[in-house]
């Protein structure tokens, strides 16, 4: 198994990545959108934290009539930041790509939201529509930005600097698998006893740096846990591949999401995270056979692992009038 030439979401033939932060005094939040290709993407979802905030996921059930789904929304902004995909159906529907009804076309955009209210000194700083019509109008099938951008902005995960991350797999076949995350847990992504982040446990060969942890650097960020808060945390995630399935399907592979999650950050699902894991299937290649879709499976759980540790890797230092969130990076070379 090896990574996609960007180790990314975009490494599945057709999907783009786009990210919008928002600027200004007090703001620390935005919108990340992944786009489908033009005829859309069959999807499915698997919703496990208890805290959720979501739109559209009903859409998503193996029984519901809408077949595809035209993009995905994460945002910033906890329930106000749902907001942001207004802004992503506006620039479907101008480009003529959506669900098509008389008189014109109806984009079906699934979404979900964090918790990241006021980190950036304002609470009122929040995604809107005209966050996620930026997103979209920046959205490529190129390298992804990660880190501290987009719907990871103003994310935190286990009281650390969290962010966006993603990572890829290519197949025996040549099928690629592919999860991009948005990682803003309650829960930890460190190893309590050593320092290491969890998810580069699943890494492929040479992907993750090795570091030495010491004892007041390990100290740190077991200190750093956040106290339990009602609905102020939420990791979200996006898995998709270019092998063939169909609703169902793809509910399980986000179902296999979240298996990686969960061996990411300890503990998921809590009473405070409203974790969501989106599963997409370009159907660009054939339908595996069940060695090829354990196979899928296997690699489903392990790329949403790596992106979690991507995120984290990625994340720098943020200080805001809210308080100062330090990265795993800064504590662990500091």
């Amino acid at each position: 198994m090896r990574p996609g030439p960007h180790n990314a979401l975009t490494d599945v033939p057709g999907l783009r990545v786009g990210h919008a932060s928002l600027d200004g005094p007090g703001a620390l939040t935005g919108t990340t959108v992944v786009l489908a290709p033009d005829g859309g993407a069959v999807a499915g979802a698997d919703v496990r934290g208890a805290a959720p905030g979501t739109r559209e996921t009903d859409l998503l059930h193996p029984g519901a009539t809408v077949q595809r789904v035209h993009a995905v929304v994460l945002s910033g902004g906890s329930a106000y930041g749902l907001a942001a995909a207004g802004g992503v159906m506006a620039r479907l529907e101008a480009a003529g790509i959506g669900f098509p009804v008389p008189g014109g076309v109806v984009p079906i955009v699934p979404g979900a939201v964090v918790f990241d209210l006021g980190r950036g000194g304002d609470f009122t700083a929040r995604p809107d529509a005209a966050t996620g019509a930026a997103a979209y109008d920046a959205a490529s099938a190129g390298p992804v930005l990660q880190g501290v951008v987009g719907a990871g902005a103003g994310a935190l995960a286990g009281g650390l600097k969290g962010g966006i991350g993603t990572a890829s797999a290519v197949l025996d076949g040549g099928a690629v698998v592919a999860a991009l995350v948005v990682a803003n847990a309650a829960g930890s992504p460190v190893d309590p006893s050593t320092g290491e982040l969890l998810g580069a446990r699943a890494g492929l060969p040479g992907e993750f740096p090795r570091f030495e942890v010491g004892a007041a650097a390990a100290a740190e960020m077991r200190d750093a846990r956040l106290a339990p808060t009602l609905g102020t945390a939420t990791t979200l995630a996006v898995v998709a591949t270019d092998v063939t399935l169909d609703k169902a399907g793809c509910g399980r592979l986000a179902t296999m999401g979240h298996d990686g999650l969960a061996r990411a950050v300890a503990p998921a699902h809590t009473a405070t995270d409203g974790d969501a894991v989106f599963g997409l299937s370009t159907a660009t290649r054939p339908a595996p056979d069940l060695p090829g879709l354990v196979a899928l499976h296997t690699a489903a759980a392990d790329v949403v692992s790596r992106a979690i540790a991507h995120a984290m890797l990625a994340a720098e230092t943020a200080t805001t009038p809210a308080g100062t969130w330090r990265s795993y990076r800064h504590i662990v070379e500091s």
